[in-house]
């Protein structure tokens, strides 16, 4: 007898037991509740209102930036250039790129991905606005770091980081761009991610 082993990326943040157990393949399992992410109200670049993880059928990736930092910002937007060429066709993948600067216009913004307008990937959105603090929400929710830089108040301090989330709002990766091998890792497990998807949304056949 064979069995099939599937790789399951981790779940992060703090995780407890809710006191019900679950049957699975005949065992009782504890029920663990995770971490979930809050579904955010966010503005693109045209004014038009984006939902952020308020689809269950999706994986996300989201990052912070702000259009007057020309060093991590601009290489967190290179990086994920990438991931959005390799997914453009895929609809189930949807890239945030989150800006934390009330300051930053939509020509700024377009200005910024400006070189990046040819990928035409209609799956990764540009968004300001957000209606929560966002350098709160990014420390509480996505785990990351957020903060205004206390030393200047027009910049502020954001995590080299990608975060992929899963189509229940959990995390299941977090991504240094500091490290040269954590974009093509974000890419593999994005692969990962959508296997497990799948595999947990079987496709029905109907019966003639």
């Amino acid at each position: 007898m064979g069995s099939n082993e599937y790789v399951r990326l981790p779940v992060f943040g703090e995780k407890s037991l809710s006191g019900k157990m679950n049957r699975v393949m005949g065992r009782e399992i504890p029920d663990t509740v995770f971490h979930l992410v809050e579904p955010l109200g966010l503005v693109d670049r045209k004014g038009e209102q984006v939902p952020f993880l308020q689809s269950d059928t999706v994986v996300s990736v989201v990052h912070l930036f702000y259009s007057r930092d020309s060093a991590l910002s601009r290489q967190l937007i290179h990086d994920l250039s990438s991931i959005a060429e390799r997914f453009k066709e895929n609809p189930k993948v949807r890239l945030y790129s989150i800006s934390v600067d009330p300051t930053d216009k939509s020509a700024q913004l377009d200005q910024v991905m400006e070189p990046y307008a040819k990928l035409g990937n209609p799956n990764w959105f540009i968004c300001e606005k957000p209606a929560v603090d966002i350098l709160d929400y990014a420390r509480k929710q996505l785990l990351i770091e957020g903060m205004e830089d206390a030393n200047d108040s027009s910049k502020y301090i954001i995590g080299s980081n990608f975060v992929l989330l899963d189509s229940k709002r959990r995390i299941r990766g977090i991504y240094d761009i500091s490290l040269k091998t954590e974009t093509g890792r974000l890419e593999d497990e994005i692969k990962v991610q959508l296997v497990e998807e799948i595999r947990n949304r079987p496709l029905k056949v109907e019966k003639k």
